[in-house]
């Protein structure tokens, strides 16, 4: 007897299951209907949730040619189905996140392997795996920090083993700066510098875990870059203008788009900052705004006449009902809240649609602090909305204006002005 029950493993190991246009046998078929159902309810379309279960009946069956249970389904296992999926010529789906909803929704009910069991079990993924967990716990790192750290890691501790195994104690100063040297032809100087944090980092952290006996994070030295050589890019307010005109306000995502927009230009938000709002975070009696900022940082911002117009216009007829206290939502398949790589997708996608070259999240909050200056604002008062520590941060904006830059030069001994 077949047994269809929302989240209920079945007893027997083999149990077939029949769905439309799929036929899921091995031990994952009573998952099948209840995987299905929550494909929809979290928005995906019919034919969506159809390919979601062809890829739970393809990886059922590799199971059983393989072999393995629910409980070998690692992190390694699973690239292996992906380059077993590829190699079979399968062209849907062509990347792993399908099957990491998968792998979600078996992880509610704990039929997989937790996903912070180490990816491997060679020493260099398990040093990786230590070094993640420092940083999430004993630094606080924000996910994508996290990721970028990680990655410079791979790469550094990769170049050391030379096809052996990893031993970081033989790790010299001549290592660290081979490495910088090899990275600095293909990273400009920005991307050099985000090089440089993460791998002082890294070796921070061999030294305090006593992987290596010498302090080697003094040996990454500085990269250099005139900061104040170049005048950033100044966007002119026909930009920012265009840049909201392309967002069709007779559609849900134009609405949404709008009201990100506004929020980037107007009040320089991060993106990271946009993505956490909620909506308990607009008083709209009161005219503020809660920013959750770095640090756990939270200020209360005033609310814009058109800022908030622009929110309640997307609140009201763009925005979706849905459980998630989030202020903006996705539009597409899964559901849920934003991201803040999905806010910085906004004015790029905006840009394209104006046809103007690509304007990035940063530059709009670049742009808020120029509109104030030029608007009289003092720098005391741009920090404070940008919501800097030190209003050394905020001097940089002084650059891009030329006309205040002419108040402050001196003129040059022997030259009049």
């Amino acid at each position: 007897m077949t047994m269809l029950c929302f989240g209920i493993q079945p007893k027997e190991e083999l149990i077939v299951t029949e769905l439309p246009m799929a036929r899921v046998t091995g031990p994952l078929a009573g998952y099948a209907l209840g995987f299905r159902e929550e494909l929809l309810r979290i928005g995906y379309s019919e034919r969506s949730a159809r390919d979601g279960v062809y890829l739970l009946a393809h990886l059922s069956r590799w199971l059983i040619e393989e072999g393995l249970d629910l409980a070998s389904l690692t992190a390694r296992e699973q690239e292996r189905f992906l380059a077993a999926r590829r190699n079979a010529g399968y062209r849907r789906p062509r990347s792993a996140r399908p099957l990491q909803v998968l792998l979600g929704y078996l992880g509610q009910f704990e039929a997989i392997p937790p996903d912070d069991e180490p990816a491997s079990a060679c020493a260099l993924e398990a040093l990786l795996d230590q070094y993640r967990t420092y940083l999430k716990v004993e630094r606080r790192l924000a996910p994508s920090t996290m990721r970028t750290n990680v990655d410079v890691a791979r790469r550094f501790l990769s170049e050391q083993t030379g096809g052996e195994n990893l031993v970081v104690e033989r790790l010299a100063v001549s290592d660290v700066t081979k490495f910088m040297i090899g990275q600095s032809s293909r990273y400009s100087v920005g991307s050099m510098k985000v090089v440089s944090s993460a791998l002082r980092s890294l070796l921070r952290f061999l030294y305090l875990t006593g992987a290596v006996e010498r302090a080697l994070a003094g040996a990454v030295l500085p990269v250099a870059g005139r900061r104040a050589a170049p005048l950033p890019r100044v966007l002119d307010d026909t930009v920012v203008t265009a840049l909201l005109q392309s967002c069709d306000q007779t559609t849900a995502v134009g609405r949404r788009d709008f009201a990100i927009l506004t929020l980037l230009a107007r009040l320089g938000l991060r993106a990271g900052e946009v993505a956490a709002l909620r909506l308990d975070d607009v008083d709209w009696k009161g005219g503020e705004l809660l920013v959750r900022g770095k640090g756990n940082r939270r200020d209360r911002l005033p609310l814009p006449h058109d800022v908030g117009e622009a929110l309640a216009d997307y609140v009201c007829h763009g925005r979706q009902p849905w459980q998630s206290g989030s202020l903006f939502l996705r539009m597409c398949a899964p559901s849920g809240a934003i991201t803040a790589r999905g806010i910085t997708m906004v004015p790029r996608n905006a840009s394209r649609r104006a046809g103007i070259a690509t304007v990035g999240a940063h530059q709009l909050r670049h742009h808020a602090a120029t509109s104030m200056m030029h608007q009289g604002a003092t720098l005391s008062e741009v920090a404070q909305v940008l919501r800097h520590r030190s209003e050394s941060t905020t001097r940089i904006y002084v650059r891009v204006d030329r006309a205040a830059l002419d108040l402050v030069v001196r003129p040059w001994p022997g030259v009049e002005r």
